[in-house]
C-alpha cells in the first residue's frame, strides 16, 4: 500500500499496510516469532498473549507453523467467553485449532476458562494460573471490534474505567452488555505489561473506527483510545483492507 494510505495514528504508534489479509497474517506471524525467538535467545523462555474471536485465526495458523522451541513458549488469552473449549464460541478452542498445531503443539497452553459456574467463580484460580506466564509479556497480539473494544473491554460497561486504569487487577469477570456470554478478561494495565503490543485489523469499516477514536480520544465511547494513546508499551498497527 502507498505512502498516502497510512492510518491516521498518533506519531509514536507504528504501521504496517497490507494489501490483503493473507499477507498480513504471513508478516504478523513473522514478526511475533521473531520476537518469540528474541526472547528465548535472550531469557530462555518466551511468552505469547493472543486475541480470540474470527480475525485472528489466519495469523495464528501461520505462526504455528513457524519453527522455533515451542516447548519453552507460554500461550494465553486477552479474554475468554466463560464457555468450555469444545464450544464454537470458546477462545481456548480457536487458539487449540488454530495456533496450538504442528510446531506449536509444544507450546505451554494456559487457558482463562477453569470450568467454574461463572468468571467470578473462576477468578482466584485463573489468576494462579496466570502467574505461571513469563511477565513482561514478550508480545500481545490484539484485535479489535466496530465499537472499538480490544479484548473484553466494551464501550458501556460500569467497570470500564477501573479496567483501562494505569493501576488495578490483571483479571475482571465481566459481562458486555453486546456480548452473548459472559467473560473474563485482562485489564489495560496487564495488557500493557509486554514488551511488544501488535494490533491487528481488517477492512475499512474498522480503520475508520481505529481512526475516529485517535481524532476524539474518549476511551469510555471507544476503549481502544486508551490503547493507542498510551507511551508505557510501543504498539503497532497492521492493517489490511480485507480479511
Amino acid at each position: 500500500m502507498g505512502a498516502d494510505s497510512r492510518l491516521r495514528l498518533p506519531g509514536h504508534v507504528g504501521q504496517c499496510l497490507f494489501d490483503d489479509g493473507r499477507t498480513m497474517a504471513a508478516a504478523l506471524a513473522d514478526r511475533v516469532a521473531a520476537m518469540l525467538r528474541h526472547a528465548l535467545g535472550h531469557r530462555g523462555r518466551a511468552s505469547l498473549v493472543v486475541a480470540g474471536g474470527r480475525s485472528p485465526a489466519a495469523f495464528l495458523r501461520a505462526l504455528g507453523q513457524r519453527e522455533l522451541d515451542w516447548s519453552r513458549v507460554a500461550v494465553t488469552l486477552a479474554d475468554e467467553r466463560w464457555l468450555p473449549p469444545e464450544h464454537p464460541d470458546s477462545n481456548a478452542g480457536m487458539v487449540q485449532a488454530s495456533l496450538l498445531q504442528g510446531p506449536a503443539a509444544a507450546a505451554r497452553f494456559v487457558p482463562l476458562y477453569g470450568g467454574e459456574e461463572c468468571p467470578e467463580a473462576g477468578l482466584a484460580a485463573c489468576e494462579r494460573r496466570g502467574a505461571g506466564v513469563p511477565r513482561p509479556f514478550d508480545v500481545v497480539v490484539l484485535g479489535m471490534g466496530e465499537d472499538g473494544h480490544f479484548a473484553s473491554l466494551f464501550p458501556g460497561m460500569p467497570e470500564l474505567s477501573g479496567l483501562l486504569a494505569d493501576t488495578g487487577p490483571s483479571f475482571a469477570a465481566v459481562t458486555p452488555p453486546a456480548a452473548a456470554h459472559p467473560r473474563l478478561t485482562l485489564s489495560l494495565a496487564a495488557l500493557l505489561d509486554a514488551r511488544r503490543l501488535l494490533l491487528q485489523i481488517h477492512g475499512a469499516r474498522k480503520r475508520a473506527v481505529l481512526e475516529e477514536a485517535v481524532a476524539r480520544g474518549d476511551a469510555q465511547l471507544q476503549p481502544v483510545a486508551a490503547l493507542v494513546q498510551q507511551t508505557r508499551t510501543p504498539v503497532q498497527v497492521f492493517f489490511s483492507p480485507a480479511d
